[in-house]
C-alpha cells in the first residue's frame, strides 16, 4: 500500500496513481480540469465541528488527531471503501490545508496504514 499526500494546488503528476479528494469542501479557485481528480470521500473528511473547532490552530493539533481518529472509527463503511482503493495501487490524498504536516490528510493517511 503507497499513499502520498499533496496539495490541491499543485500539478498533477503520473506517480500520483489514484488522486483522492479528502475535503469536505471544494478547493477554493480550483477547477475540476486542474484537480485531475479520481474520487472525492468528502464523508470521511472531519465534521464540520470539528473542522471549525481545530481552525488550523498548531496547538490544537494533538487534540485533533484524536478526534478526528474517532470519528473515522464510527465510520466504517467509507473507510473499508477507501482502503479498498488504497490496496489496489499507489493513491495519493489530496488535500487543500496550507500546512503540509497538520492536517487532515495527515491524520486519515495514518490511520488507514495502521489498519493493515
Amino acid at each position: 500500500m503507497v499513499i502520498q499526500l499533496k496539495r490541491a494546488y499543485e500539478a498533477p503528476s503520473k506517480s500520483d496513481g489514484r488522486r483522492i479528494l479528502v475535503e469536505r469542501l471544494w478547493p477554493r479557485g480550483m477547477t475540476k480540469e486542474k484537480a485531475a481528480l479520481d474520487d472525492w470521500f468528502k464523508d470521511i473528511s472531519p465534521s464540520p465541528d470539528l473542522r471549525k473547532w481545530y481552525g488550523h490552530d498548531p496547538a490544537k493539533w494533538p487534540e485533533f488527531q484524536k478526534r478526528y481518529a474517532e470519528e473515522l472509527a464510527g465510520n466504517g463503511q467509507e473507510i473499508g471503501r477507501l482502503r479498498e482503493i488504497c490496496e489496489a495501487g499507489v493513491v495519493t490524498f489530496i488535500f487543500a490545508a496550507k500546512d503540509e504536516q497538520r492536517n487532515s490528510a495527515v491524520v486519515l493517511k495514518k490511520y488507514i496504514e495502521n489498519l493493515t
